[in-house]
């Protein structure tokens, strides 16, 4: 429930008192995926990582708790790159990934099996073991488009036709067919919630008579 007015700036008196504590305690507790919050539009993907608790997050960035290298490896994918390009705001020209518009909606594979989750994060620890043998090269110049060590786009290429059979068996084309088929994806996932919602406000008005 959202706070009043009187509520918040109750709250902002308090937390003056004691000005060398954080108001708001949201470091992870556990082992996260990092996302920033910007990325340039002229690399392969957003890149993301694992991090222990004890990395702090900064205000540029989100994180997602409790994840595995499955979630990961999909979040690394040519589909969930897809699903950015078409949904994700922009600063300027440049991603600006949020948790509400781009992760909470993004649809994941619907019946994916442990085989399947297993190939994911295989193909995924690959990938993180490449990104190690580069300690000097930045993660944003590894990731320029033209820039990325052929091991590595090898390596990403792999995890893309994982992540793609997760969904489905048929190859996607490219991206505007894996985007015809999230849609219809996330168009099934939200089938009922929509429905429920149409009940309620009939409901709502009916009562009103």
């Amino acid at each position: 429930m959202a706070l009043s007015w009187n509520e918040i700036k109750e709250r902002a008196i308090k937390f003056s008192k004691v000005p060398m504590l954080f108001g708001e305690i949201r470091q992870p507790k556990s082992d996260y995926i990092l996302i920033p919050r910007v990325s340039s539009e002229n690399r392969n993907i957003i890149s993301m990582d694992i991090f222990p608790p004890d990395f702090i997050v900064g205000d540029t960035c989100l994180a997602i708790q409790n994840a595995s290298l499955y979630h990961l490896g999909v979040l690394q994918s040519n589909m969930h790159m897809a699903w950015v390009k078409t949904v994700c705001g922009r600063l300027e020209s440049r991603f600006r990934y949020s948790n509400e518009i781009v992760y909470n909606n993004f649809p994941w594979p619907e019946n994916i099996t442990p085989k399947q989750v297993q190939k994911i994060e295989e193909k995924m620890k690959v990938i993180l073991d490449l990104r190690k043998l580069y300690p000097n090269v930045s993660r944003g110049k590894l990731y320029d488009i033209g820039e990325t060590p052929p091991a590595l786009v090898k390596a990403h290429n792999e995890l893309d036709k994982a992540v793609d059979m997760a969904y489905r068996p048929q190859p996607f084309v490219n991206d505007a067919n894996r985007m015809e088929f999230l849609f219809e994806l996330y168009e099934k996932y939200t089938a009922d919630l929509f429905t429920k919602e149409k009940v309620k406000r009939v409901k709502k008005v009916i009562s009103n008579k």
